[in-house]
């Protein structure tokens, strides 16, 4: 399965790479991330609970960074396994700087199996893409702080008011750049 996507950040390229590879940020960011425990340079051993529909479970498995290039690029490896199943996959992160934010896309191919294969490719997608956005609402709010500064809470409720926000704010911000 091809995932892809891309996000708009209000900070600096520069402190967003540093939060998208920092393993302490990432298991606040993370839906459902238990634990990121880092096992060597630049790999780490995970524990996520997750699921898609009414098939839910505990995986655990592992994350390697490959290929860094700060601040405007790295490769993720991923594989875990768990009760509903198995994933195992690749992708590309990339950051550009535009107009005073920081543009993130991404792309890999994830292989699924198991029980949670069986949900569908469509209901699949549109987990990973509802995880995507709660995961990169919480990277801007990340960002945002200073490295020596508190970070930002996350829950639910807090990911959703900035999610929000963050959508305002982009549809104002479109039609200031396009007069009518």
């Amino acid at each position: 399965m091809k995932i892809e996507g891309t996000h708009e950040l209000y900070a600096r390229r520069q402190r967003v790479y540093e939060v998208l590879t920092d393993p302490a940020v990432l298991k606040r960011c993370i839906p459902g991330c238990e634990s990121l425990e880092k096992t060597g340079e630049n790999s780490y051993r995970a524990t996520l609970k997750a699921g898609v529909g009414t098939i839910k479970g505990i995986f655990t498995g592992s994350v390697e960074l490959e290929d860094l290039r700060p601040p405007a690029h790295y490769r993720m490896t991923v594989s875990g396994k768990g009760q509903p199943g198995f994933l195992k996959g690749s992708g590309d992160i990339d950051l550009d700087e535009r107009d005073g934010l920081t543009v993130v896309s991404y792309t890999g191919d994830v292989q699924i199996g198991g029980t949670i294969a069986n949900v569908g490719q469509r209901m699949i997608q549109g987990a990973v893409k509802m995880m995507a956005s709660q995961f990169f609402t919480a990277i801007e709010a990340e960002a945002k702080v200073e490295a020596d500064e508190t970070p930002p809470k996350h829950g639910f409720f807090r990911t959703a008011l900035r999610w929000l926000s963050g959508k305002l704010r982009r549809m104002f911000r479109g039609k200031r750049s396009n007069p009518s």
